[in-house]
């Protein structure tokens, strides 16, 4: 992870969470003496919050805080919830015996992560379950999109880790998405990882009611 991701996953939080309103300034210079690092990772952390619609960037002024509105979240959701479902459905199909152990692993490692209590782990973790899906879909092109969709949402996505109980549900989730693709089942894989995808959302609609 890069110094820009990290930077866009923290302010990410504080925007998400209500620590940084809607509204509030958020200057360049200000942010990299906070967390003592240049300018360049700064500009590219608001670049990819404004990809997100958390940050309006404006010109020649410092960017603000922004909320999309629940029109635009929600076609964020739909998209994603489509493209991951191709991915998952293109997996069952596609993935190699070994792809699948290693997807069995990883999902293994979640369900540890889960009764643990530490959604922080757990979301690096989940990045790369999701991640490893994209990739067993064989299409490097859908997998890109996928993953370009997903980062802009992946804030929203972060945020509902923090809902009490939603790491065990979430790897429950993801136990019929798993089951389904060593079954070489497209339909159900799609299926699947739809409705989960839809629970993630719905997740992040509770949490921000609750902030």
């Amino acid at each position: 992870m890069t110094r820009a991701e990290e930077l866009r996953l923290q302010l990410a939080d504080e925007i998400v969470s209500g620590a940084l309103a809607p509204g509030a300034a958020l200057d360049e210079t200000d942010i990299a003496r906070r967390f003592s690092v240049s300018r360049t990772p700064v500009r590219e952390a608001l670049r990819q919050l404004a990809a997100s619609g958390l940050v309006e960037a404006r010109a020649h002024r410092s960017a603000v805080v922004a909320q999309p509105s629940i029109e635009r979240l929600s076609g964020m959701f739909e998209a994603m919830a489509e493209l991951e479902a191709l991915c998952a459905g293109l997996a069952a199909e596609r993935m190699t015996p070994a792809e699948r152990y290693r997807l069995e692993a990883i999902h293994e490692e979640l369900r540890v992560l889960s009764h643990a209590g530490n959604p922080d782990r757990f979301n690096a973790v989940n990045e790369q379950f999701h991640a490893f899906i994209y990739a067993g879909s064989q299409n490097a092109h859908i997998a890109e999109i996928t993953l370009a969709t997903r980062k802009r949402v992946q804030p929203f996505r972060r945020a509902q880790f923090r809902n009490l109980g939603r790491l065990a549900q979430s790897h429950a989730e993801h136990d019929r998405v798993v089951i389904a693709i060593m079954r070489g089942d497209r339909n159900g894989a799609a299926s699947a990882m739809r409705a989960h995808i839809a629970r993630v959302h719905g997740e992040y609609e509770i949490y921000a009611v609750s902030v």
